[in-house]
């Protein structure tokens, strides 16, 4: 087993997550099988809790794990199935060495940092490494691991000792460590500054770590006297310092660094088994991000949500609605708009911005409401959706992905039935009209692992039958998917309409480059005025 490492210097969110990615697509390119592992030090168990606006949006696995939006970019670059013990937190380690400590594991010894907590994070890492996350079961030969945060953080420190062990267990010519670093450019000089980068790897080798590949996040190329300066302070050759600057797409990161021998250096440094080969999986994102630079036609969603001031929040669905633009062959254009600000109380408080959301929606090829939590900001996401409704052929919609769905509900039975108190039990209990009510598993008393995650079943009724009220008026909407015991409905659409459905389920997840989400390819098919030719060709697209 070989293990990549990733530090971070400087500032958080530097980009770790797309390097350590990029280098796992790299070496998969060459007939590697490769898994991943995130490591957060904060001491949630996990990232279910988390509002949005602390890391972003909160991916969820197979298996039902709430983790790191890290672990959404490893499966979607690398084409693989994690588990949650891929996302180890401080939280899950202390958790399982105090269990231990309380089964009486350590025989009455006094329990610390060094060694208990550090072996324990070793024997996870090991542990981990070894299970499989391709669809044929083989056991991965590489990991790459993301160290959260940035080096010199407190919390962090455990790890950092712990890896300081960890490469001497596992022997040099299995481990190297890949720093990143930020190259900082300011506007009064236009000079490229190493300064921060100098001082951050020094504050790691003193903790025991000296990175093997520095790579620079910048905004222009790394100039060569910049690169020379870095690797005289930085105790590295200059072909050890990789230039990462700005790229016009997140696809050309594996590239990059393919271009500057990053390949051919862990072959040499870390002895893998990597035959002259052709790779065909690089040439695929190579044809992917140039014809994403190439686009002309442009296509428009309105993403109503609650958490729109930080993008990451929606990761995962604005990738899939960029896995199904790129498929169609046309540039996404997102305009997010915050459904707080579709409401009349906007309009009484500030007039303005109530009338540019307004104009944000109604300009819109197509519109996606989200998941959320929380009585903020539904009825904003009501009125969105009986807009988008009432278009039909003027706009096409996905009513939306979980809450999304729930809340279509809601506007049909208030403005096509007549409940004007349609609601669901989350956000009005006394409601005479519950078309949303609560899961039986979930824990009102408890919020993290209390709802249904993971990958399930849902079961497509090819034939309709009259299942509700709501059916049996034949008012074309209809619940056409359902969970397998008949109880939960997963997915509803509306007859009669150019593309108006809504998923229970969070299908942005599984989407890949390659291979777009369904509703989120039908949704842009919708919006680009393709949905029937696709239809009718038997869902085929055009010859690029």
């Amino acid at each position: 087993m070989k293990y990549i490492l990733v530090t971070g210097g400087v500032i958080s969110g530097i980009g770790k997550g797309i390097i350590a990615s990029s280098v796992g697509t790299i070496l998969k390119s060459c007939g590697l099988h490769v898994t991943a592992i995130k490591i957060d030090p904060y001491i949630n168990i996990d990232a279910g809790t988390f509002s949005p606006y602390e890391h972003g949006e909160v991916f969820v696995l197979d298996d039902g794990g709430e983790v790191d939006l890290d672990l959404g970019n490893y499966e979607r670059f690398l084409d693989i199935r994690l588990t949650r013990d891929n996302n180890l937190t401080t939280g899950k380690i202390y958790q399982s060495v105090i269990n231990k400590e309380r089964r009486g594991d350590y025989l009455g010894k006094t329990v610390q940092v060094v060694p208990h907590i550090t072996d324990a994070i070793q024997e996870w890492v090991m542990r981990q490494a070894r299970i499989s996350v391709d669809d044929d079961g083989v056991e991965p030969q590489v990991c790459v691991i993301e160290l959260g945060g940035t080096v010199g953080d407190i919390e962090s420190m455990p790890f950092i000792e712990a890896f300081r062990q960890f490469q001497f267990k596992v022997k040099r010519e299995n481990f190297c460590n890949i720093h990143v670093s930020l190259i900082p450019q300011p506007n009064t000089t236009g000079e490229q500054k190493t300064k921060p980068t100098q001082n951050s790897v020094r504050e790691l080798r003193g903790l025991g770590l000296s990175p093997d590949l520095i790579m620079c996040r910048c905004s222009t190329p790394l100039e060569t006297a910049v690169k020379e300066k870095i690797s005289m302070f930085c105790h590295v050759e200059p072909t050890q310092v990789i230039c990462v600057q700005d790229v016009s797409s997140v696809y050309r990161v594996p590239l990059l660094l393919e271009d500057q021998g990053v390949v051919s250096y862990f072959c040499q440094r870390l002895n893998l088994p990597v035959g002259i080969r052709p790779r065909k999986m690089l040439a695929k994102w190579k044809e992917m991000a140039d014809r994403s630079d190439r686009l002309l036609e442009h296509v428009s969603i309105a993403l109503v949500g609650k958490y729109t001031k930080l993008a990451d929040s929606y990761t995962s669905v604005i990738k899939a609605l960029e896995h199904s633009a790129l498929a169609i062959n046309h540039k996404l254009e997102v305009k997010y708009i915050d459904s707080a600000d579709l409401e009349p109380t906007t309009l009484q408080d500030e007039p303005v911005k109530y009338h540019e959301a307004w104009q944000k929606l109604c300009s819109s090829q197509g519109v996606l409401v989200p998941g959320g939590f929380g009585v903020r900001g539904t009825e904003g996401k009501i009125l969105a959706i009986n807009w988008a409704r009432k278009q039909n052929n003027n706009v096409s919609h996905v009513s939306g992905v979980c809450l999304g769905m729930q809340l279509a509900v809601c506007e049909f039975a208030r403005n096509v039935l007549g409940w004007e108190d349609a609601n669901s039990t989350e956000f009005n209990p006394e409601s005479e009209h519950p078309v949303v009510i609560d899961m039986p598993e979930h824990n009102p008393g408890q919020m993290g692992g209390t709802m249904r995650l993971g990958k399930r079943q849902t079961i497509f009724r090819s034939i309709p039958s009259v299942l509700t009220f709501l059916e049996s008026l034949n008012l074309c909407l209809q619940f056409v998917g359902q969970d397998v015991e008949g109880e939960r409905m997963e997915v509803i659409e509306l007859e009669d309409h150019c593309y108006f459905v809504g998923v229970q389920y969070h299908p942005e997840f599984t989407s890949r480059p390659i291979k777009p989400s369904p509703p989120y390819f039908g949704l842009l098919l919708a919006a680009a005025g393709k949905l029937q030719s696709y239809l009718n060709k038997g869902c085929r697209l055009s010859p690029r």
